[in-house]
């Protein structure tokens, strides 16, 4: 696999004349990228130790609006910058643009220059620094669900997203032929991917017609986060570039499955696994069962990480292999958290409630401070749950709408303890526009239902 490129790959390159474009991006609070399109001379000269950005960038919605109600930024404090620094070790190229590299940034104080502590990133980089001083690193891998579909994102848009039709006719889980005709957009998705140094292990056809699943390989955390961001923003570019629309909004349709973003992960001291014990039951160590105790007790505290908008709720339903309930079993995608490779060295936990609009730095520094809550408290790990984890009527329920997740964020005190009440205090306004913004919305199916018959 090719390597992200050095500093001084990158110069070489602008001096051959290969690369004359690089993107200076940061991951917003949706987990989009955002930054600016540098002259390649001007980067490698003088850009590369920082440029700015307004600082509303960390304080919007989907629609880029500017909310009131936060503290971080607002029109009364004028909307100043902030600086956006590269992390020089994330330079790679894009290869599905001609010419053109790529850099994350780290997001600072304009005036201080010291982290912006509600900026994704550092969210799960203060995680991992905790984690750390346990002794452990983490090593996680998130799976990529969304929907191609026939036309354009220009189309679809100025069609008003009426009459949406996926790429493919019937669900194509697993299945060989069908993704063959889908080719002309996976594999250069697989192949750039690869190219621009990301660990792509495979593609499949989902549980849907036109769905697709991109996996990447297990990474340290922020690596992981990384990965996730490149590959999903990819992912649209290269098939709006053949000529289709890619979407990751969990529910796109109330009768087809939705499209989720498992996330697997483990413990690593060094090259040793942290949770593996062959002398325990299913290989488990006494510490995976304090961290996954952790993990699943706070996850009704975390669920607007992994699921941070109103549609993210219309997802869980049983039967559709998302899951309803907090509970952990072995090997049964019916339950929100499932143990896998157990009696391996490779076991790990998978937590399957969080959607493909799941912003990875949130989620990911979620469930670590979940995790590392439970090592340091030892709890106790309940017992796996067997069968239809669905119709258990004594398992803890995921939070059925934005609404109460939103309220089990507000009053957190885990989380307020774990990632700073400023942090939590702005998420949870996020989450309050989100819901202010959907309740003075009128939708179709209120009209529809009402317009005649109310």
């Amino acid at each position: 696999m090719p390597s992200p490129m050095t500093f001084d790959d990158l110069k070489a390159a602008v001096r051959d004349g290969q690369i004359d474009t690089v993107l200076v991006c940061f991951v917003d609070m949706q987990g989009r990228l955002m930054g600016k399109r540098f002259h390649a001379v001007n980067f490698v000269e003088t850009s590369h130790r920082e440029t700015h950005c307004c600082n509303y960038l960390l304080a919007t919605d989907l629609e880029m609006a500017t909310p009131e109600g936060y503290a971080a930024s607002s029109w009364e404090k004028g909307y100043g910058d902030y600086v956006m620094r590269p992390d020089l070790g994330t330079i790679r190229p894009v290869p599905w643009l001609d010419g053109t590299a790529m850099v994350l940034c780290d997001i600072l104080d304009h005036h201080t220059h010291e982290p912006i502590p509600h900026a994704p990133r550092q969210i799960l980089k203060e995680q991992i620094a905790r984690l750390k001083a346990l002794g452990f690193d983490a090593m996680m891998a998130t799976e990529l669900e969304f929907f191609l579909f026939e036309g354009s994102l220009d189309h679809i848009r100025k069609s008003g997203f009426r009459d949406l039709t996926p790429i493919s006719g019937y669900n194509e889980d697993y299945h060989i032929f069908q993704t063959t005709k889908e080719e002309g957009v996976m594999r250069p998705i697989r192949n750039h991917l690869f190219a621009a140094g990301l660990p792509v292990e495979n593609t499949k056809g989902e549980a849907e017609s036109g769905q697709e699943e991109l996996n990447i390989r297990y990474a340290p955390a922020l690596d992981c986060a990384d990965h996730h961001s490149i590959a999903k923003h990819a992912i649209k570019e290269i098939a709006w570039q053949n000529g289709h629309a890619a979407t990751f909004l969990p529910k796109w349709h109330a009768d087809r499955v939705g499209s989720s973003s498992h996330v697997h992960q483990s413990l690593w001291t060094g090259e040793t696994p942290a949770f593996y014990d062959p002398d325990q039951p299913y290989s488990m160590s006494k510490l995976m069962g304090h961290y996954m105790a952790g993990l699943i007790a706070y996850a009704p505290d975390y669920t607007y990480f992994l699921a941070p908008y109103v549609n993210s709720y219309k997802r869980f339903a049983k039967g559709t292999f998302a899951p309803t309930k907090t509970v952990w079993s072995v090997d049964n995608r019916t339950a929100g958290f499932r143990l896998c490779g157990d009696g391996t060295k490779g076991i790990r936990v998978e937590c399957r409630i969080g959607g493909s609009d799941l912003n990875p730095y949130l989620a990911q520094a979620a469930m670590l401070a979940a995790g590392i809550k439970g090592i340091e408290g030892q709890m106790e790990l309940a017992p796996p749950t067997k069968g239809d984890v669905y119709e258990d009527a004594k398992a803890g329920d995921i939070p059925r709408s934005l609404r109460d997740a939103t309220e089990t964020l507000r009053n957190s005190a885990f989380l307020r303890a774990a990632m700073g009440d400023a942090v939590i205090d702005h998420y949870t306004r996020a989450d309050e526009w989100e819901l202010e913004e959907f309740d003075r919305t009128v939708t179709d199916w209120e009209i529809a239902r009402g317009f005649e018959r109310a």
